[in-house]
């Protein structure tokens, strides 16, 4: 498994400067310094290999954004938040590839994304309201404020104008008038009480 996960970090790299057409698998391997049936061994396919790769990049995504569940919930949602901008500031090639869907309409790579965004949500319910079983709206809620937050990522990392503690700051409060609007909306799911922060 560690010749594979070595690929894999291969590939991000490769992918990170490379467009997934412009990359053949014998580039792969000659830029790996590997045989090429090594990496169809592993992932069968070019496309395979992709997939591998952006599958990897999710799992850091969603790894660093879900930490911090020893805190108080509105700690946690300030620490998930801090997390994804830090990931998509430190692997911007990965956050694009994960954010964008991939190469063109690729079913595969759109569902990986839509999981992704399933997890930040479920990470955002489970510190407003406790818990990730959310009613119908307040999932809406929550899904359109994370994919405006991608939006605003992709473009912050294109021109990052702002420091990330004010990018933070912004997309938390942004986040407190999204989970006021549920609240009105549905008073079933209660906006958490703001928490004063030191820092």
């Amino acid at each position: 498994m560690a010749r594979r996960a070595e690929l894999i970090a291969i590939g991000r790299r490769l992918f990170a400067d490379t467009s997934y057409d412009a990359l053949s698998m014998d580039d792969i391997a000659r830029q790996a310094r590997v045989a090429k049936g090594l990496i169809y061994y592993y992932f069968r396919s070019k496309r395979g290999y992709y997939l591998a790769i952006i599958e990897d990049s999710v799992a850091d995504l969603v790894t660093f954004a879900a930490g911090g569940l020893e805190l108080p919930a509105v700690d946690r949602v300030h620490r998930t938040i801090d997390s994804y901008l830090r990931y998509a500031e430190h692997h911007q090639a990965a956050y694009r590839t994960i954010v964008s869907g991939g190469v063109g309409f690729d079913a595969e790579v759109h569902a990986i994304r839509d999981g992704v965004r399933e997890a930040i949500v479920a990470t955002i319910a489970k510190g407003a309201y406790g818990r990730t079983a959310i009613a119908p709206l307040a999932r809406m809620g929550l899904l359109a404020w994370v994919c405006s937050v991608e939006g605003a990522t992709l473009d912050w990392i294109d021109r990052p104008e702002l420091s990330r503690d004010t990018m933070r700051d912004l997309l938390v409060k942004t986040l407190g008038g999204t989970l006021r609007a549920i609240e009105e909306l549905d008073p079933a799911h209660p906006a958490p009480a703001p928490a004063r922060r030191d820092d």
